[in-house]
């Protein structure tokens, strides 16, 4: 196994644009009306009460909370893990605070990206985040030429797939699996929009993706076959 002070864990918290389906423009209207016909659902639901899932998709949504995990080497050989999030309600300054960490505190020719089911919904949906906010896409996310062994991008849903290309894993089914506490203990994935958009209060969402941070490197470590970090290993900034 590489080195795994190179990789740099992540999960990420979208919304809706807006707050709800009426505050989008005439065309995005049509357009998400369009979207809404292929979601589960949508026989018995219109697109405005559909809308609520549009967070899911990066062209009606938006990142409101990108929080990251990563091992610190110390003197005496032992790794402390930190987890920070990056929690703003402008997803360009928040993209952009993203980019700098990844810069400016670590290679960026080696630095691996570790998320669960990040191949198909948080590393892309950062991608194309960042060029609708014109935000420079940094080199882990700049994926154009690069050959499928080249991408430096590790998926713990992948791992787990064994090669079973249709089968999806939740990574509270995995953290259950191997005794790793839940982060769904105050709320979970679905409540976000409401606890953003009702509630107004990012710091609770912030706390939660931290939480999903810290159990998505211990699920990460069980896969490779490795203890789970202790408490006193692990630090939330």
């Amino acid at each position: 196994m590489k080195d795994i002070h190179d990789i740099l864990f992540l999960d990420i918290e979208t919304v809706p644009l807006y707050p709800t389906f009426g505050e989008l423009t005439d065309r995005f209207q049509a357009l998400w009306t369009k979207k809404a016909q292929f979601i589960r659902g949508a026989d018995q639901q219109s697109p405005e009460e559909l809308y609520e899932r549009a967070g899911i998709y990066a062209e009606f949504g938006k990142i409101i909370t990108i929080a990251v995990g990563y091992f610190v080497p110390s003197k005496d050989n032992t790794s402390n893990f930190r987890i920070k999030a990056f929690a703003n309600h402008d997803e360009k300054l928040l993209l952009e605070e993203f980019s700098s960490l990844i810069s400016n505190h670590f290679n960026s020719k080696k630095i691996r990206l570790c998320a669960h089911n990040g191949k198909e919904f948080d590393f892309p949906y950062i991608g194309r985040r960042m060029l609708i906010n014109e935000v420079p896409i940094p080199e882990p996310l700049n994926l154009s030429g690069r050959k499928p062994w080249e991408v430096p991008h590790i998926d713990t849903m992948e791992l787990w797939k064994f090669g079973d290309y249709k089968h999806f894993t939740s990574l509270d089914l995995l953290a259950a699996l191997f005794h790793v506490e839940s982060s769904k203990d105050d709320i979970d994935g679905s409540q976000v929009y409401h606890v953003y958009y009702h509630e107004n209060d990012l710091e609770r969402i912030a706390k939660y993706c931290k939480r999903d941070v810290m159990v998505l490197a211990q699920v990460f470590m069980r896969l490779n076959q490795m203890p789970l970090l202790a408490k006193d290993e692990i630090t939330v900034l």
